[in-house]
């Protein structure tokens, strides 16, 4: 049974503290092995009470005075989940059949404009992180107490959204960002995209079929409030243009309530696909990959960015990664390449101008990396990327603090939930969580 997409509520009243107008989810259910069944549909609130109910493979339960989903230090009662209880009844050659299915359910609404990302109608700004599925000993495989581990960093360092980079995630990672309310951006695995033979059909027809995969695995977490169909492609080829404007077109078709994007790393007046994504999620290393040691260039270079950026295609933009490689526990004064106080020293640079431009388009930043990982080896990498803001073991760098003071400063000025303060002041140690 496959409930499908439309999680969405019919207000956007977002003004008062906990409930809204009616609220509006759409299902649609497969069944396989009868086509003699009866299907009653509940939705449960978080207290156990039916708040709507309907028979049938498909239909729309309305539900009134809806409790919304909020992401994370963005309201008093945030990833607010209600419970699809789906009951089947049928009859089989080997006698009558029941099954019994449920499914977590957010109310939510999402939309975009021309400088502002709005989740239930409220202005919605992404301070998080970019993560990878790696760590000692399992290296990519899943792990529950590292999961556990990484979201309580997350809430100590008050992130409220990250990108999963660069493919997705296990579907246990999804489930946790619906209960914590932590925004996914999720992104299918079309990266290093950049071979012109890597625009043509065969690679076109197989990303669209990833696409449809992906949207049809992860389209009922409220968690996820934007697709990125790619990361860094090579989308100032001259064939990226068709590419990106059919397989975002293809995107929106499958799920029309949510915006897409892709990461680039091109110029704005190059890169042939933006014309088509709704958020302009840009990648840049000043003063890491040129300008090496230079720290003063950061303000002048990143402020240029925005703004051609923005006069260009006058959307939102995402500082989609940021960073700089350092070894824990180097320190050098003033500040050299690889040690704690240059990575610092970048990132507050990078916030001298975020600071200026998310009050008037810039709706996010998220750090390259949440923590060191493991790459090739090559002579480039000191056992791989050390761009984490956290060890491979999850030790903080002195950047984590940088980041943590930040992100519960902008929490509290984007809200007046005494919650919100209430829980920096608990989590003042990284060994309280």
């Amino acid at each position: 049974m496959d409930p499908g997409p439309g999680h969405k509520s019919g207000s956007e009243d977002w003004q008062c503290p906990l409930l809204c107008h009616c609220g509006l989810v759409n299902y649609q259910i497969s069944v396989q092995g009868s086509k003699h069944f009866e299907l009653e549909v509940r939705l449960l609130d978080a207290e156990g009470q039916i708040v709507a109910h309907s028979m049938g493979a498909q239909g729309q339960l309305q539900v009134p005075s809806a409790h919304l989903w909020w992401p994370y230090l963005m309201h008093n009662y945030p990833a607010y989940l209600y419970s699809l209880e789906v009951r089947l009844a049928a009859e089989t050659a080997a006698g009558p059949v029941a099954d019994f299915y449920t499914l977590p359910v957010g109310i939510r609404t999402v939309a975009v404009t021309a400088s502002q990302f709005l989740i239930n109608g409220k202005p919605f700004y992404f301070h998080g992180v970019n993560k990878h599925e790696d760590a000692d000993i399992r290296g990519k495989g899943f792990d529950w107490p590292l999961l556990v581990k990484d979201f309580n960093l997350l809430r100590w360092l008050g992130a409220n959204a990250f990108r999963t980079s660069h493919y997705p995630y296990a579907e246990e990672v999804m489930e946790l960002c619906d209960r914590y309310g932590i925004v996914v951006i999720d992104e299918s695995p079309g990266v290093g995209i950049v071979l012109v033979e890597s625009f043509g059909n065969v690679s076109l027809h197989h990303h669209l079929e990833v696409m449809e995969e992906l949207v049809r695995r992860d389209k009922n977490h409220p968690a996820v409030v934007m697709w990125s169909v790619a990361n860094e492609p090579a989308s100032f080829l001259k064939p990226a243009g068709y590419y990106f404007k059919t397989l975002i077109a293809h995107t929106k078709a499958l799920d029309p309530s949510r915006p897409v994007t892709y990461v680039t790393s091109s110029s704005y007046a190059v890169d042939l696909g933006a014309p088509y994504v709704d958020v302009i999620c840009v990648n840049s290393y000043y003063s890491w990959y040129h300008d090496y040691g230079h720290l003063e260039v950061i303000p002048l270079q990143l402020a240029t960015q925005f703004e051609k950026w923005y006069s260009t295609y006058q959307k939102p933009i995402i500082q989609s990664e940021y960073g700089a490689e350092t070894i824990a526990g180097l320190h050098q004064d003033p500040p050299l390449m690889f040690s704690e106080e240059y990575q610092r020293g970048l990132l507050e640079q990078y916030h001298l101008v975020l600071d200026q431009k998310r009050r008037e388009y810039v709706v996010g930043e998220l750090i390259w990396n949440f923590a060191d990982f493991m790459t090739d080896q090559t002579p480039q990498r000191v056992l791989g990327n050390k761009k984490g803001i956290f060890t491979r073991q999850r030790q903080p760098k002195g950047a984590a603090f940088v980041l943590r003071e930040r992100y519960w400063k902008i929490a509290n000025e984007t809200t007046h939930h005494p919650s919100a303060v209430k829980a920096q002041c608990l989590g003042n140690s990284l060994f309280t969580l």
